[in-house]
């Protein structure tokens, strides 16, 4: 019964910091599909003296994606009091040309300064509409979202990390007799602690099938889809293939490490 308490705490310590880690990757896949649906949506309005062509506004500045000429006559309609259809064609002539760029992705605030700035230096140009404000406080918002996702998985990282250096040295100390007989005979200290490497693959692979299991559940999850969908975007949530190597893989490479780390700790005390 102990050694399964053991066996569980190791492994639910390994889940723990798989856990973070695929809510990290699905957060930094969020933020990036959240952004690309922004970009799809954010869009600078400019104001010209004259007709300017899609190659001339695509040379101003590289992220500039495609532009579109707006149609003057929803502003005409605006304005429409009894205005004759001559003098109507007049006004469309002399009211000045208006343009919707749209970009190639979501802009950081040093990137629209610095595209607002060469639009405003263009000498047929008189207006550079830009949204700055719901820009900024938009692309601050998603900063912080990342980055307390990010302290969060760290944070869960290394104190899971201690827990399982604790419960292999737990371990450890349980095999100390053993090990120090196998010692006596001769057996490197590879042999010697067999066990401990034996215990911390298998606990990793242990964790691994069942954060399998739990992100597979999540991926299919109906509430937690429409949670996606409410917002515009579509993400992979967990990668059958992709994910599952990347958490397997820190998994057994973090057990491992961690018990030759105690492994070198109790050949220096003895």
């Amino acid at each position: 019964m102990q050694s399964i308490k053991n066996h569980l705490s190791l492994v639910l310590a390994l889940l723990s910091i798989l856990f973070s880690m695929q809510v990290f990757i699905i957060a930094e896949r969020s933020i990036e599909a959240y952004k690309e649906n922004l970009a799809n949506n954010y869009s600078v309005v400019v104001v010209s003296k004259k007709t300017l062509s899609k190659e001339d506004i695509a040379k101003i500045n590289p992220l500039i994606a495609e532009s579109f000429e707006l149609s003057p006559d929803h502003v005409i309609k605006r304005l429409d009091s009894g205005i004759d259809a001559k003098n109507t064609e007049l006004l469309k002539v002399t009211l000045p040309r208006f343009y919707k760029l749209s970009l190639k992705h979501y802009p950081s605030p040093s990137e629209i300064q610095k595209l607002t700035k060469e639009l405003r230096n263009h000498a047929a140009i008189k207006k550079v509409e830009d949204f700055s404000h719901s820009h900024d406080t938009t692309y601050k918002l998603l900063l912080l979202f990342k980055g307390m996702v990010t302290v969060f998985s760290v944070c869960i990282f290394v104190v899971t990390t201690l827990l399982v250096f604790k419960e292999l040295r737990i371990w450890q100390f349980k095999h100390s007799e053993r090990m120090s007989i196998m010692g006596l005979f001769g057996a490197p200290m590879w042999l010697r602690s067999a066990v401990l490497f034996r215990l911390a693959i298998m606990d990793a692979i242990i964790a691994s099938a069942l954060s399998y299991v739990i992100f597979k559940g999540i991926e299919s999850n109906e509430w937690i889809i429409s949670q996606f969908q409410s917002i515009g975007i579509e993400i992979v949530i967990f990668d059958s293939i992709g994910d599952f190597f990347k958490l397997a893989s820190v998994a057994i490479v973090l057990s491992i490490v961690l018990a030759s780390l105690i492994v070198v700790w109790h050949k220096e005390e003895v």
